[in-house]
């Protein structure tokens, strides 16, 4: 098994506190809200939403992905920080064993934030990773972040 990891950085003119809030703690009721596009739905399988909670996430019709599944691995809100782990489901294929990610939004200028995102993909055997696909995964979190920040913008007392 080989492992490659990629970084990401973002900018949001959201606060700190209410992205998380948005982002992280309410994604399984707003981010289908904000892109049904791409979003169907997402359910608890095991877990009380808490590190060690598994989810199925339901991708929107037409998406080249049925679901995933994600183990949650840490939530912090102190410190603005969660990884999850995807431990199965299509976009796994059958080069990639899981893809971990670890989220931290800190204080940027201005009042907003700066979101660090590293992702791990752990490869069956010695397949390597795609990174095509992963550029393509980095963009469309990027979307999504940018989706987001656009309805907290629209809807300024939303997670205040």
């Amino acid at each position: 098994m080989g492992v490659s990891t990629f970084e990401t950085e973002v900018t949001s003119v959201v606060a700190p506190a209410r992205l998380f809030k948005a982002l992280i703690l309410d994604a399984d009721n707003l981010i289908p809200k904000v892109v049904p596009q791409a979003f169907k739905s997402a359910e608890i399988i095991s877990g009380n939403g808490g590190p060690g909670t598994i989810k199925k996430i339901h991708f929107a019709e037409g998406s080249p992905y049925k679901y995933v599944v994600h183990k949650i691995d840490t939530v912090d809100t102190e410190n603005h920080t969660f990884s999850h782990t995807v431990i199965e489901g299509d976009l796994l294929g059958d080069k990639l064993e899981k893809i971990a990610h670890e989220t931290k939004i800190v204080a940027g200028s201005d009042g907003g934030s700066i979101l660090k995102n590293t992702s791990k993909y752990f490869t069956k055997g010695d397949h390597g990773v795609d990174e095509q696909f992963v550029n393509e995964g980095k963009e469309k979190g990027i979307a999504l972040l940018k989706a987001i920040e656009a309805y907290l913008v629209a809807n300024p007392d939303a997670y205040n």
